[in-house]
């Protein structure tokens, strides 16, 4: 063999070697892609079958939401429906539900194909089982809305209609799709371009629309609107109702995050715009609350993160954060409104499913097209051509879900009544429909009787094995005594009440009713009960007058003769004249020795002369006296103890002060007065009355104590209702002032 053969010899082996190669790295890259898809279909079915058991917990929160809110003698019904819901609409789906959804599309308009679901495909199979929790959650919604009023077997047959008809139709109008060619939707809506990314509308208005038929129908729970006027039901258990908000908070991880149906980039951004619309919307139904009831509402605060959920959910996807927040905060508004417009028509909702579901959904549907990145839906129209599609989508989903089912259900009222009668709804739909009290509830149903009709001979029934029966027990035996003393109590509340009306004249003579010619005094006192431990005085001589103001420790009668006592003998001192700290000193010797029960008194004693413009005054362990002069304000302090502690050796014990009042003001008031509350709760202390004098200032001296007295009253006032329902103001402490000023 020449060498040039042998070269071509080796050329020949080197070129089939390389080529070798080559096939080895195109099959190695051929199994690489091959394993990577595989584990990507793994993953993607793996999260969905997470997601899909989030979402059945969703099941247990809105079983804890509805019967927390959901009065005791029926939460036990309102818990057994949420239990059966589940299982008939997932049953249901399977069936014929899932094949009206996802079957093979006629006119778009619903399937005709795996009607009985069943495959050997795992994907499939994953994609049923989640599919199968979105059914079960819009069926559930209608249970708390018409929640103790409807029977159990007419709450089966809406699940029925409502997972197996209704919402599988609309589903199939957005969500169809061909399954080979998972891009390409086969529903009208889908194909119009209709954007639904987690079921704003598919499960949630859905769910709201049918529960809002249904509430038209049957009506309001007895007594919510009596007479024209709203009445509350109390729920039975309110934290159970926030654990089951936080449950579907949780759940709602797995509703958005599944129907992205894959496990990719976009999950964290999904699961971000949902955390933090629930946010939202919490802050801003909570605060919405707070305006209208004037406190942080329990159903505001509750159904707030469930509406910023229910708001996210169509756009979770497309949107970014900040555009989340504020989609998730009107979402709280919008329900937090809706509950208030129910109320203003007179639809008993239970537990605000229309509001949080069916309005904050409408939202949600339009927030696609207003916030949504049109790119990321793969979408080449404008915003204001894809908010045209939302709103038809809207209207089309509301007309056919409302009509049809109450069309529907009306048709099957007028032979087979849904609502309980009214004896079954006054017992509680536990005994009625289950035949299951609960001891707590038996308990409550006598304590409520015995609130209503003041019958003390009632009695509660007693089990020894609950918790319930034993508080009944102790209770049953406290009425026995109380029964026993009743009448005692009676004759003594007659004879104290005959001596506390003539402690009243008597104390409201002590006071002065009469104007103070040519001096520039004022005086107001409001009691807080019916005898005052405050009050004030005046003694007038031709060209002086003096003046007091005192608040006797405690309250009632006792606290009323020391105050008379001590009234009498500032007149004597007075009459006198004199000096301020002189009479306290004879006043707080007498009161030591005459007033065995160690009540104390805190007094100030002034005189005024017209003549010499001089004001005296002393200050016995009393609030500091105000002085304001232009704008600036002097306070005179107490130096010595309460009138009545101790003995005095002498006056000098007790300090004068004299000054000129010129064009100034002197205030003395009571801790009424200082410790009134901010809208902070806090107590305002000197400056905050300083800060009083200074805003309600005035040329009259009489209305700007009117008015500086009006404010401390209205903070002051504790609001309680009598037994005919009408309004009791009872303030939390007396309010006196005196105010010297020309």
């Amino acid at each position: 063999m020449t060498v040039t053969e042998l070269q071509a010899l080796v050329l020949k082996l080197q070129s089939q070697i390389n080529q070798l190669e080559l096939t080895n790295k195109g099959a190695n890259k051929a199994l690489e892609f091959r394993l990577e898809a595989i584990l990507q279909a793994n993953l993607d079915t793996f999260w969905l079958l997470v997601c899909a058991i989030l979402v059945f917990l969703m099941q247990a929160g809105f079983m804890c939401l509805e019967s927390g809110l959901s009065r005791a003698k029926s939460s036990i019904n309102v818990a057994l429906k949420n239990v059966t819901d589940f299982g008939i609409s997932v049953a249901t789906f399977w069936a014929f539900g899932f094949a009206l959804m996802y079957g093979t599309s006629i006119s778009g308009l619903f399937g005709s194909k795996f009607f009985f679901f069943t495959t050997k495909v795992a994907g499939y199979q994953s994609f049923f089982v989640f599919q199968a929790m979105f059914v079960a959650t819009a069926a559930t919604i209608v249970s708390g809305a018409v929640a103790e009023r409807l029977k159990f077997f007419s709450y089966v047959i809406i699940t029925f209609i409502t997972s197996g008809i209704i919402y599988p139709i609309v589903g199939h109008w957005v969500w169809s799709l061909n399954f080979t060619n998972p891009d390409v939707k086969t529903g009208w809506l889908g194909k119009l371009g209709f954007i639904d990314f987690a079921g704003s509308s598919v499960v949630h208005s859905v769910g709201g629309w049918v529960a809002l038929a249904v509430l038209l129908i049957i009506g309001n729970r007895t007594g919510r609107f009596q007479e024209g006027k709203k009445r509350t039901f109390q729920g039975s258990n309110t934290p159970l109702a926030a654990l089951g908000a936080l449950i579907l908070w949780f759940g709602w991880f797995g509703f958005n995050g599944g129907a992205n149906g894959a496990m990719d980039l976009r999950i964290p951004l999904i699961l971000i715009n949902t955390f933090l619309a629930a946010s939202a919307g919490l802050i801003l139904s909570s605060i919405m609350g707070i305006y209208v009831m004037k406190k942080p509402e329990p159903m505001f605060m509750i159904t707030g993160p469930i509406a910023g959920l229910v708001s996210i959910t169509a756009s979770c996807a497309y949107v970014e954060p900040t555009e989340a927040i504020i989609i998730g905060a009107i979402g709280g508004l919008v329900s937090g409104s809706g509950i208030l417009l129910l109320e203003k028509i007179k639809v008993d909702d239970v537990v605000s499913a229309v509001p949080v579901h069916l309005f904050a959904g409408t939202w949600a549907t339009i927030a696609v097209a207003i916030f949504g990145d049109l790119e990321a839906m793969g979408i080449e129209r404008s915003m204001v051509d894809q908010l045209y599609i939302q709103l038809i989508g809207i209207v089309s989903v509301g007309a056919f879900c409302f009509l049809s089912a109450f069309t529907i259900f009306f048709i099957i009222n007028l032979f087979f009544r849904l609502r309980v009668n009214k004896v079954e709804e006054d017992m509680g739909l536990n005994i009625s429909e289950h035949n299951a009290s609960t001891a707590t509830h038996e308990l409550l149903q006598v304590l409520n009787k015995q609130q209503e009709t003041d019958d003390f001979s009632l009695r509660a029934p007693q089990d020894p094995f609950t918790e319930a029966g034993v508080i009944a027990g102790q209770y049953n035996n406290i009425m026995d005594k109380l029964e026993q003393s009743e009448n005692q109590k009676n004759i003594w509340k007659n004879r104290v009440s005959k001596e506390i009306k003539l402690a009243i004249d008597v104390q409201k003579r002590l006071m002065p009713r009469r104007s103070v010619n040519n001096f520039p005094i004022e005086g107001i006192n409001i009691p807080a009960r019916e005898i005052s431990g405050d009050f004030y005085d005046f003694y007038q001589h031709n060209d002086q007058i003096y003046f007091t103001l005192c608040d006797v420790s405690g309250k009632g009668v006792n606290a009323g003769m020391v105050m008379a006592r001590a009234i009498t003998l500032f007149k004597i001192y007075s009459k006198n004249k004199f000096k301020p700290n002189e009479i306290h000193y004879e006043m707080n010797n007498d009161l030591h020795q005459t007033n065995p029960t160690g009540v104390y008194v805190t007094s100030i004693v002034g005189s005024y002369n017209s003549n010499t413009d001089l004001i005296e005054l002393s200050n016995a362990g009393h609030l500091p006296v105000l002085f304001k002069n232009k704008n600036e304000f002097y306070e005179y302090e107490s130096s010595s103890l309460p009138l009545g502690v101790k003995k005095a050796d002498n006056s000098n014990v007790y300090k004068l002060e004299s000054f000129k009042l010129g064009t100034g003001r002197l205030y003395c008031f009571t801790d009424g007065f200082s410790e009134c509350r901010n809208d902070q709760g806090e107590e305002i202390g000197i400056e905050g009355v300083k800060k009083l004098i200074t805003t309600f200032e005035n040329s009259s001296l009489k209305k700007e104590l009117l008015k500086i007295t009006k404010d401390v009253e209205k903070r002051s006032t504790k609001g309680n209702f009598d037994k005919d329902g009408s309004q009791a103001n009872i303030l939390e402490d007396d309010l006196t002032i005196i105010g010297l000023g020309k």
